[in-house]
Formats: C-alpha cells, structure tokens, sequence
C-alpha cells in the first residue's frame, strides 16, 4: 500500500504524520492559551477567568472565549481527520439536500450560535441550559440531516 491508498473499505492509511501535527499544534495552542491565562492572573495557583490574555490589545480576549475557539479549533481537528481517515459520500436528509459530516457541523455550529444569541436576547435563563438545547439540536442534526 502507498502512502495515501485505501483498503478495500474505502478507510485511508498513512497520513500519521499529519495527523500528529494537527493533534501537536492544537495542544500546543492550548498549552499557550494556559500560560497566557496564568501569567494574567498575576499568581502561580489561579487561573483568571475574566481578566485580559491580552492587555492594552485591540480585543478583550478573556480566557473562556480563548477556551470556545480553541474547542471548536479541535472540534475542526477531529473533523479533519475523519474526513481523510473515513471519507464519506453525502448522504440526504430531512432537510432535503445532500450533506457531509463538515456540512452538518457547518449547520450544527451555527444553530448553535443563533440559539445562544436568542436565548441571552430573549433572557430565558442561564446561559448553559442553552447549551444543552445547542447540543441536542447538533445530534438531532447529525443523525437526522
């Protein structure tokens, strides 16, 4: 087998190395995003949560916010891998139009955003439970779309 053919199942073999970078690069992200939390909280133990990684910057980067696009930085990782490791065929859902694993978390990501939005607009209560509905209307997505 080459470096990049399938077996007879259609999995592809031969891209650790890229796998291993990927992986590599998003931890060492969030080791970097640890330190930066770390070193603006002024003290060895604590973590400041809402303090500046990035004082007198053009943007207030808190450390929860640097945690969600790191999140969805590995959630893309994932997805990559995947992808070359499984290719997939689109498939058609309820909505009616072929979609890939990379077009249902495409969707999944902003549904997500436009509850969260909706849910603080409309003030129905703490932020999290909002995230429970994003992540219930992400797996009715992925296993329905």
């Amino acid at each position: 087998m080459t470096h990049t053919e399938t077996d007879d199942r259609g999995v592809s073999h031969g891209h650790t190395a890229l796998f291993a970078t990927l992986v590599t690069v998003w931890i060492a992200i969030g080791l970097f995003i640890f330190w930066t939390a770390m070193r603006a909280s002024g003290e060895e133990s604590a973590i400041a949560w809402t303090e500046s990684l990035n004082p007198g910057g053009w943007m207030a980067w808190v450390l929860p916010t640097a945690l969600f696009f790191w999140l969805v930085a590995g959630t893309l990782v994932v997805f990559t891998i995947l992808a070359i490791r499984y290719p997939e065929t689109p498939k058609q859902g309820v909505l009616g139009i072929e979609t890939t694993r990379g077009d249902r978390l495409f969707i999944s990501l902003l549904a997500a955003g436009f509850i969260n939005l909706a849910w603080l607009g409309f003030a129905l209560g703490p932020q999290y439970l909002a995230l429970i509905v994003s992540v219930i209307v992400a797996a009715a997505i992925f296993r329905l779309a």
